[in-house]
């Protein structure tokens, strides 16, 4: 079937279509015709400034509370100081007073020239405690009147008496030269702050006999060196020490002793410990032990009829499994125990007796250990006897035995001071004899220690504040507590009245003083305040706390820059919208 085809009509041509006209006009996006609202802004600064304003009072709630210490005052202390006890910067006046009788007097100012020559000389050569030397020679006057008339040809303690009588009253060293016809030079040491010289000697022989008197004796105190080492000296760091007194029964089933102590006590201690005030503050306790036994071997001797144990032997002759003489409420504290043992042996090696390096048996049967006291073997009268007895009674040590024991223990404790324990000097010029003191101690050997313990008491307070000004310096986060700053002022104060009353010749307050100082800056460096804290610095503090507080920091800090762009944004729009209204009209 045929399809018929039609053309499809012509289509209408598209008409143009008019061109709009480009006017310019601002798009919904790009205007605004409200003003933005402070509202979140606020709130978002409000959040970001009590942030800002919060920080001081955290700031303020780790702080670390710091006293201020005088830095500058503790250099200078240690600079006036000096770091060796050997030579201490310190100005200690000694006076001297040299009386010649019988002697030429036209030769006086030559005498007088020499003798600080030589006095020159010695202190040059040797450490000497004296900075400031000043010499005298009396040849004439009242006082050599009456010198003249004393009787050097009797007893020493008479002539020392005598002689305090006439040159009492003044702190000045004097010694008298007495020229005789025997040929016998006899030099004398008493016990107050005198010697003299007696014989057959010339002038240069007078005049070096008493320059040494001067500097060996009275100033070095008998010593070749006028110091001892720092680590020798027998006083806590709070100025005290305790002599603790025991009497050890090595075996009670054998015999079992016991003594009066408070006697010896009141008797024979306390004029020790009263002339020692100055230099330590010292207290004294006693004990009886039992079961005791030490702890190194001894044998028999035939020939001399008892147990010898010798020198080589005292290392491990204390033993301190067994004796427990630690027993002192200070031993815990900073004080010094000094322990002074009276050994009684058992009957198994009874007669105890040491034997010292020349083979000799030790007249004092006793031994001291530095730094720790002192042991005295005290055997019992008729050991084998005594030992038969099956039931042992408890003896009392009589008082003539116990005031040698203690005789014994003087001695000690003058060693363990770094003095001498016998009666004789012996120098280049001359053997001297030294005068024993009722108080255990002369009064020119208290005035050696005075001076000696002021030295090594300035030394150790200046090295002790120096540490702490060091180490709290280096710790800017560690915790100095008002009381610290008040005990370092203190001893500040109580070092610098040390050092003036050295340089006045006041030797028992410097030591005093001195010791005070020590104290109260050991005091200030122990601290328990500063000893039981853990000291961190300022970025281990900030790693710590920046956990905590730094993302919530950030996102406030973050939020509010993020809304103060868009309230700029939207400003800009408002601003153009308004600039468009005002182009229109």
């Amino acid at each position: 079937m045929a399809e018929i085809s039609e053309e499809p009509p012509n289509p209408i041509p598209p008409q143009p279509q008019p061109q709009p006209q480009h006017t310019h006009q601002p798009s919904e996006s790009t205007i605004r015709k409200a003003k933005p609202g402070l509202k979140r802004l606020t709130l978002t600064l409000s959040v970001l400034v009590s942030f800002i304003f919060a920080f001081p009072f955290l700031y303020k709630s780790v702080e670390i509370h710091r006293a201020p210490l005088p830095f500058r005052e503790i250099d200078s202390l240690s600079s006036q100081i000096g770091s060796n006890t050997n030579h201490p910067s310190l100005s200690f006046p000694c006076h001297f007073q040299a009386i010649f009788v019988n002697f030429n007097n036209s030769n006086a100012e030559t005498l007088e020239s020499l003798i600080f020559d030589e006095l020159t000389k010695l202190t040059s050569n040797t450490t000497s405690q004296c900075s400031t030397l000043s010499v005298k020679l009396v040849n004439s006057g009242p006082i050599w009147s009456l010198i003249g008339a004393v009787d050097f040809g009797g007893d020493d303690e008479s002539v020392d008496e005598a002689l305090a009588g006439v040159l009492g009253g003044e702190k000045v060293y004097s010694v008298v030269v007495v020229k005789g016809e025997s040929e016998e030079v006899k030099g004398v040491v008493g016990k107050y702050r005198y010697g003299w010289v007696v014989g057959r000697v010339s002038e240069v022989e007078a005049v070096e006999r008493v320059a040494e008197m001067f500097v060996k004796v009275f100033v070095n105190g008998g010593k070749e060196e006028g110091f001892i080492h720092g680590e020798f000296m027998p006083v806590g760091a709070d100025g005290r020490i305790v002599l603790s007194f025991n009497l050890l029964n090595s075996n009670p089933h054998d015999w079992v002793y016991d003594w009066d102590f408070q006697a010896i006590d009141d008797t024979l201690l306390a004029p020790i410990i009263k002339a020692l005030g100055p230099v330590a503050n010292i207290s004294v306790e006693s004990q009886v032990l039992y079961h005791t036994p030490k702890s190194s071997f001894s044998f028999w001797d035939d020939k001399r009829k008892g147990y010898i144990f010798s020198t080589k032997d005292l290392p491990f002759f204390v033993n301190s499994n067994e004796w427990h003489l630690d027993t002192s409420i200070a031993a815990g504290g900073r004080s010094k125990i000094l322990q002074f043992v009276v050994y009684i042996p058992s009957a198994k090696e009874c007669p105890l007796l040491l034997q010292l390096p020349n083979g000799e048996i030790s007249k004092t049967n006793g031994f001291i250990s530095p730094m720790w006291g002192g042991v005295i073997v005290l055997n019992p009268q008729g050991c084998l006897k005594d030992s038969e007895s099956q039931h042992p009674i408890r003896q009392t040590i009589s008082h003539q035995d116990l005031q040698k024991v203690f005789e014994v223990f003087m001695g000690q404790f003058r060693q363990l001071f770094g003095l001498k324990s016998d009666s004789h000097y012996f120098g280049s010029s001359g053997t001297y004899s030294l005068l024993a003191s009722e108080k255990g101690f002369s009064e020119w050997e208290l005035d050696f220690l005075a001076r000696r313990h002021t030295c090594f008491n300035l030394h150790s307070c200046a090295t002790t504040l120096g540490s702490l000004s060091r180490l709290v310096q280096s710790l800017p986060r560690m915790i100095i507590m008002d009381e610290i700053g008040k005990q370092v002022k203190y001893s500040l104060e109580a070092a610098n009245l040390a050092q003036r009353n050295a340089s006045l010749g006041h030797y028992d307050a410097s030591a005093v003083s001195s010791r005070q100082a020590r104290s109260l800056a050991e005091d200030a460096f122990f601290h328990p305040s500063i000893m039981s804290v853990s000291y961190y610095s300022f970025e281990h503090c900030f790693a710590v706390y920046s956990p905590f507080f730094l993302p919530v920091s950030m996102h406030v800090l973050l939020a509010a820059l993020r809304e103060w762009r868009r309230y700029k944004i939207e400003n800009r729009k408002y601003l153009a919208w308004k600039a468009e209204v005002k182009k229109n009209s």
